[in-house]
């Protein structure tokens, strides 16, 4: 059995109910492409911030990315350029009202109903070289152990730095493919379809999609994409964010509330992440506002 979908939804950054129709294609093709997210200013100081990063890389020895692939990691902790990428609210808006969890419980006679949003799970730039080779198509919520009832834990943001193609690695997707319940079926490479971008075009994505790295045929082009990965509020972070941009940092970078709770120092209500029994936005930062969690 085989998508019969050959292309993907591309729906414009600043068109009208932009935010539905991007839920709608997520919904229904777990993926669109969302076109003039970013401006070519925007794009070219993150590529400036980004390509120490890139060159310093050392090679996966896991495997699961080619060794012509270069990646760039903890971009929150890089620069603002890199920071604000993650920060668009057309895609903060989108992930909400995807990933948002609202749960009733009782304690003791009384009821109480929480919410908790979306956080940063990676943040991840990727430089695939040339004569790079393709990367296994996967989905990224196997880090959850994600079952079929719990999809979808994630979303993913995949902004073109450079401009991508089939011929230079744009990301392949297989359209549809969030919606397979049987986990036996493998994901054949014949299924996909390129999400070939403009730079400051973005590719969007649930977790459960089953997607990869394309391969670079070219001689002398590099394909370059940062990737914002965000997961629903009480699970843990793919990547350690703590460690990556610590709380001194935070403050050297002068977060906003708004940004230290996409990172994650926020609690997820009712009080996952504590510290000394306070929200971290109170205990660690000092923060108290309309949406700092009183435990």
């Amino acid at each position: 059995m085989t998508t019969t979908l050959v292309t993907i939804t591309r729906i414009a950054a600043t068109s009208e109910n932009a935010e539905d129709k991007i839920l709608e294609s997520l919904r229904r093709d777990g993926v669109a492409i969302v076109t003039g997210m970013f401006s070519k200013d925007h794009i070219d100081q993150v590529i400036k911030d980004l390509a120490p990063h890139f060159n310093s890389d050392v090679i996966d020895k896991s495997g699961f990315f080619p060794s012509t692939t270069q990646r760039a990691t903890g971009l929150f902790a890089i620069s603002r350029a890199c920071i604000d990428i993650a920060m668009h609210p057309l895609f903060l808006s989108v992930a909400n009202r995807l990933l948002t969890s609202t749960y009733t419980f009782y304690v003791g006679s009384e009821k109480k109903i929480a919410s908790s949003k979306p956080i940063i799970s990676s943040t991840v730039g990727f430089r695939v070289n040339p004569r790079g080779k393709q990367q296994g198509l996967h989905r990224d919520c196997s880090d959850y152990h994600s079952r079929p009832c719990d999809r979808p834990v994630m979303i993913g943001c995949v902004t073109a730095l450079t401009r991508t193609h089939k011929n230079n690695g744009a990301t392949i997707v297989i359209p549809g493919s969030h919606l397979w319940e049987d986990e036996d079926r493998i994901p054949l490479v014949e299924e996909a379809v390129p999400a070939e971008l403009e730079p400051g075009d973005a590719t969007i994505f649930v977790g459960n999609l089953y997607h990869a790295g394309g391969a670079n045929i070219t001689q002398d082009e590099w394909r370059e994409t940062i990737g914002i990965f965000m997961v629903k509020g009480f699970y843990r972070q793919a990547e350690n964010q703590y460690l990556m941009v610590p709380p001194e940092r935070c403050k050297e970078l002068q977060l906003s509330p708004a940004e230290l709770r996409v990172l994650g120092y926020g609690i997820s209500e009712p009080a996952c992440g504590f510290v000394k029994y306070k929200d971290p936005m109170e205990s660690i930062f000092g923060i108290i506002d309309e949406e700092t969690v009183r435990l």
